[in-house]
């Protein structure tokens, strides 16, 4: 992805979800995954697909199992 593509799509997450501490990370070299950070912590990965020339992007998001509250402490919240 090039600069302004990568300075569009985190404008846009910014204006999206209202949090200015959303920032994409330009890979290091061509080729590396486009890491995207709310503040220092990484949270996703930014794709870009081109289909019959129609440019759109994915934000996948991997949430780790050990950063989940216990089911304790949501289960009480539905109650």
């Amino acid at each position: 992805m090039t600069p302004t593509e990568i300075a569009r799509v985190e404008d846009y997450l910014r204006r999206t979800f209202a949090n200015s501490r959303i920032g994409i990370t330009p890979p290091a070299k061509r080729g590396a995954p486009v890491e995207v950070k709310l503040g220092s912590e990484f949270i996703g990965v930014l794709h870009r697909d081109e289909e019959e020339g129609e440019v759109s992007y994915s934000l996948l998001i991997s949430i780790l199992e050990e950063d989940l509250p216990p089911a304790s402490a949501v289960d009480k919240d539905k109650k």
